[in-house]
């Protein structure tokens, strides 16, 4: 049985795209996972890598991670939208009970990442999702000096430097691991 984890991100300069890649490098790691990256809708001025994401795609999915840029300390207005365009989902408890994470990147350390991140954890918990952080157990959470924090994995891209840190990317792996597992044990029976 494969389970899919669907990896939902926005990125204008590539941050966001860089640590959505790396989340699903971390999905892959484990048995029986496929990570599918999608973006959200995008102005014509951004490069798009990946095909958009569909409500079709949340439906069937098995666990999601969503990330966003910080802009002005909130996400950008495509993920917003994206978001709002669940309410089809939220009416028929489509994805309650699915685990999902969060994921955010700014410009510089204090440019909003952690604000970024709760305010998308606040419409999946609406959702009845159940939310995933990073436990400080994670070593790199403890001796991160860019981005990183327990409410999700996140980088500093200090003037649009997509080059993710060592302990970043990290953070990234485990999560996207972290993910995986979580859907594998709740859709697997006696785990």
């Amino acid at each position: 049985m494969n389970h899919s984890i669907l990896i939902i991100y926005y990125s204008k300069y590539g941050s966001t795209l860089k640590l959505a890649e790396m989340i699903a490098r971390g999905v892959y790691m484990v048995d029986d996972c496929e990570a599918t990256i999608r973006c959200v809708a995008a102005p014509e001025s951004t490069k798009v890598k990946h095909p958009e994401a569909s409500l079709q795609e949340l439906k069937t999915c098995d666990a999601l991670a969503i990330g966003s840029p910080s802009y002005f300390g909130g996400p950008a207005a495509p993920v917003k939208a994206f978001i709002d365009s669940t309410t089809p989902l939220w009416m028929n408890g489509t994805l309650s009970g699915k685990p999902a994470c969060a994921f955010s990147s700014s410009n510089s350390i204090h440019g909003g990442q952690e604000i970024v991140l709760l305010s998308l954890l606040v419409p999946l918990m609406h959702h009845g999702m159940l939310i995933m952080g990073l436990p400080y157990t994670e070593a790199a959470l403890n001796n991160a000096t860019a981005g990183g924090t327990p409410y999700g994995p996140s980088h500093v891209s200090a003037d649009h430097r997509n080059t993710l840190e060592r302990n970043e990317k990290a953070l990234c792996l485990s999560m996207g691991k972290r993910l995986a597992s979580m859907a594998v044990k709740l859709k697997t029976p006696n785990r």
